[in-house]
């Protein structure tokens, strides 16, 4: 089958970076689907992956997390899918990424493809769409108020894949007041378009921009990216006995004793640790991306789909890996067919 992967890892902008191979058909395991690949779509995680994880001597490791596809296999044990049924998921980091014609994934870590839009619409949303929920309603519980804060959310870095999905949960999920941040006219627009009722900018003080707002210092405190940067002003933003949370990997130390004179807790959300780990709940991921599937069936959230670029090969791969890098992507970049 054909497949895009790398031997070594090597900045985006050299030949070898990103190739294109031809590896044999995988097949599924007991409670695995083989799923033949419609569409992908790109994260910053694929670009760390590049960059830090090695192959196998003489092997070829393929990337790609975010898919949409129809399965036409499943293993043995599964309960969940059948052959021919069309479907979503992100997959799992300690397996072969989604970027070949065919893909193995645990059928618990999969949704439903929603009906009402395509395989590109539906490949942008999984990844970051299981974040987003995952650290809203499992890590902060923010339908668990805070006495005494505002009932809102300062979510940092709202233009981005999981900002874009975020926005839109906590405005139609919850009765939050949704402040967003984003630096651009086009990003700030983008994110009222998905429902953000305040876009504050961050590069300037959060905390200055919140408080005039005249609401109040919010129960929770979502950061996206660069976190380091703004930590110090989240630190002085967030009610006390507020609930932070962070999903990004910071550059430079976070002093997290800025959080104990308000008790504030930290919640740091990796989507992966529930298939990592085998975790007693990882079939709590077939759950939420059927729900969502629901809610995007019902018009309540939508695809954050920005760009279809090409088709799934090493070229428009490193096209896309190289504008993930320079940190200007606004919704997600989907590559469709082979």
């Amino acid at each position: 089958m054909r497949a895009v992967g790398y031997q070594q890892s090597l900045p985006i902008d050299q030949d070898a970076a990103l190739i294109d191979v031809d590896l044999p058909r995988p097949g599924p395991g007991p409670r695995d689907l083989l799923v033949e690949i419609k569409a992908v779509s790109l994260n910053p995680v694929d670009t760390k992956v590049r960059m830090r994880a090695q192959p196998e001597p003489g092997g070829v490791k393929v990337l790609g997390f975010d898919a949409a596809g129809i399965v036409r296999g499943v293993g043995k044990d599964v309960s969940l899918f059948r052959e021919g049924d069309e479907v979503f998921y992100a997959g799992a980091i300690t397996r072969q990424g989604t970027n070949a014609e065919f893909h193995v994934v645990d059928e618990r870590l999969v949704g439903a493809k929603p009906k009402s839009i395509s395989f590109e619409e539906a490949a942008a949303l999984p990844l970051t769409t299981l974040t987003a929920w995952e650290t809203l309603f499992d890590r902060l519980e923010i339908n668990r108020p805070v006495k005494g804060a505002a009932n809102a959310i300062l979510i940092v870095g709202g233009a981005g894949g999981v900002g874009s999905i975020a926005i839109q949960l906590a405005r139609q999920l919850t009765d939050l007041t949704v402040i967003a941040t984003a630096s651009r006219p086009d990003t700030q627009a983008w994110c009222r378009e998905l429902g953000a009722h305040h876009v504050i900018d961050h590069s300037k003080s959060l905390a200055a921009q919140v408080e005039a707002l005249g609401i109040g210092a919010p129960a929770f405190i979502f950061s996206i990216t660069h976190t380091e940067t703004h930590f110090v002003e989240i630190a002085k933003t967030i009610a006390p006995q507020g609930r932070f949370a962070l999903i990004d990997d910071p550059t430079a130390p976070l002093d997290i004793s800025l959080l104990k004179g308000k008790s504030v807790s930290i919640h740091w959300e990796s989507m992966f640790t529930r298939s990592t780990f085998q975790t007693a709940d990882m079939e709590r991921q077939h759950e939420i991306l059927n729900e969502a599937s629901r809610l995007v069936d019902a018009g309540t959230i939508k695809t954050t789909l920005a760009e279809v670029i090409g088709p799934i090969d090493a070229a428009h791969l490193k096209r896309a890996h190289a504008f993930i890098e320079s940190g200007r992507a606004r919704g997600k970049i989907v590559l469709s067919g082979f």
